[in-house]
């Protein structure tokens, strides 16, 4: 399918802000893709166009019935100029399979990621220079057919925005604070807590706040039947260093299966440790703590890459992780990614994405 371009007139292009002043999804480039699908005719009109509002019928099934899929990925400046994705098809793939579980129609995996590419090519100047910025691109499908009446929509917009960022969290790369919720649940297995959906961002709201008035960056959250078993931090997967070894919870049909999740894995089996995906207990967690034993809890996933946990709240008496600051294998995982992503350092996994500009 060929992709038409209407392209914003150089004197109408915004100011692309300084790189020292970004935060995270509050600025947005020129430019941003979309085309629509019917059915039974597929996919057609792929599209680039000025930045701006989406007309929306009210009825549109999205607002109604929650139909909607997102992915986060992000594009690198290296210090040569040139422009890196890291690892897209895998987010591609991931679209697709949150696409396949709420009855939505799947995208090419290669022409999606030719989509991206062209609207990075065409807004390359808003691509950070400085390390530790990078321009955010968010992948979108929603229902837009308009109708009331519980079933799969037969019409559906796929669009991808793109804007420059600084780090997620305003604490950048240091130790955060956690607090363990029972009492809200993020997903149950059968549900759609492995699929990218917008239902499960709006259910974890109230225990996010609930915890940021605590005075906690983000939530641990358990499982919804026993609300014993750990499951992922804030919007990240989560990992332990206890004894030794690596160990996350598997990926048994709640958990969003992360990019960096799995990078992480590859990365410590590379190194030779050992790394488990098993189930993980909140009591196994607080005892590896008070026994000392645990050594490192980082989260991973695309905004932060690395965020490491200092301390932990449950039932409200406090853990500390280590001396409450970054751990080794943390900084470790990040400086390791982080440097591919920017092209400083060698790629052994291929999972670096050159653009051509």
């Amino acid at each position: 399918m060929e992709i038409t371009i209407q392209a914003v007139a150089p004197d109408q292009r915004k100011a692309r802000p300084a790189d020292a002043g970004l935060v995270f999804g509050k600025i947005f480039t020129d430019h941003m893709f979309l085309m629509d699908y019917k059915a039974p005719e597929g996919w057609s009109n792929a599209r680039i166009v000025p930045y701006g509002p989406l007309p929306l019928d009210p009825a549109a099934m999205v607002l109604h019935y929650g139909q909607g899929i997102f992915e986060g990925l992000k594009a690198y400046r290296c210090a040569d100029g040139r422009i890196h994705l890291f690892r897209p098809l895998e987010n591609m793939k991931r679209f697709n399979r949150s696409a396949q579980r709420l009855c939505m129609p799947e995208v090419d995996v290669h022409f999606h990621l030719q989509a991206i590419e062209t609207l990075v090519r065409l807004d390359a100047d808003w691509v950070p220079r400085s390390k530790g910025a990078s321009l955010y691109i968010r992948p979108t499908m929603i229902a837009s057919e308009p109708h009331l009446g519980v079933r799969p929509a037969t019409e559906y917009l796929h669009y991808v925005i793109t804007g420059p960022v600084g780090a997620y969290y305003p604490e950048g790369f240091n130790s955060v604070k956690i607090y363990v919720t029972d009492e809200y649940v993020r997903a149950v297995r059968g549900g759609v807590g492995e699929a990218k959906t917008m239902a499960n961002y709006a259910a974890s709201l109230r225990a996010q706040e609930v915890a940021k008035k605590k005075g906690y960056t983000q939530v641990l959250w358990l499982d919804a039947v026993e609300r014993r078993y750990v499951e992922e931090v804030g919007t990240m997967n989560i990992f332990f260093l206890i004894k030794g070894e690596l160990v996350t919870p598997p990926l048994s049909g709640s958990i969003l299966p992360g990019v960096t999740r799995d990078s992480v894995i590859h990365l410590a089996q590379h190194w030779g440790l050992t790394v488990h995906e098993r189930p993980i207990t909140i009591d196994e967690v607080l005892d590896a703590m008070a026994t000392g034993t645990m050594k490192e809890i980082f989260g991973t996933g695309t905004a932060a890459v690395i965020s490491p946990v200092g301390q932990v709240c449950y039932k409200d008496k406090t853990y500390k992780v280590g001396d409450g600051g970054v751990g080794e294998w943390s900084q470790r995982f990040y400086d390791e990614i982080t440097g591919i992503q920017y092209g400083e350092k060698e790629d052994p996994f291929g999972w670096v994405h050159h653009v051509a500009l």
